[in-house]
């Protein structure tokens, strides 16, 4: 029985989400991404600036995963960022747990309550954009029934580094 529990972010998480962008990507990319470059984009006080600004007016919608009094996942959700997408596409943006909680159920909550959110605004379809070699990303959006859309594979630059990334999308019935 899971003890995972989904709330809106307020504006005091911004940290807590930060600290665990930060700490998850560190895991999810090494050895897949240099060390020098992984350092570089591990600066907290960045990504905090960013999920307080997120959390202030609500784009993305954030959500945050609550283990006991501990904040052990988030989930950043809206309407798709992708040109030319349909109005009722959500995306989300960002969905990540804490690595001491990976595969604990997190994401699976903090999944639930995107869908939740997405339906509530009016989205029939989700998209995700995953690095290509994001293995437990991947795995994780394919069980949640998303599927590769191959044809979007394109290349991101986060700072100096280049990502493959590639989209995924299933309808949100």
């Amino acid at each position: 029985m899971s003890s995972i529990q989904v709330r809106p972010a307020t504006l005091r998480d911004a940290k807590a989400i930060a600290q665990i962008h930060t700490a998850s990507a560190l895991e999810a990319y090494r050895g897949l991404v240099p060390d020098d470059q992984l350092k570089s984009m591990s600066s907290v006080e960045k990504r905090q600036a960013y999920w307080r600004e997120a959390i202030e007016y609500c784009e993305p919608q954030v959500q945050v995963a609550i283990d006991g009094d501990k904040i052990v996942g988030f989930v950043g959700f809206d309407r798709s960022r992708d040109e030319k997408s349909r109005q009722t596409t959500g995306e989300i943006w960002a969905i990540y747990a804490a690595p001491t909680h990976w595969n604990q159920g997190v994401g699976v909550a903090l999944w639930d309550a995107a869908r939740d959110g997405l339906l509530e605004e009016g989205c029939t379809n989700v998209t995700a954009w995953v690095p290509l070699r994001n293995e437990r990303a991947l795995r994780f959006h394919e069980m949640a029934g998303f599927k590769r859309e191959m044809s979007t594979a394109k290349t991101a630059v986060i700072g100096s580094i280049k990502i493959e990334e590639v989209r995924l999308k299933r309808p949100l019935n």
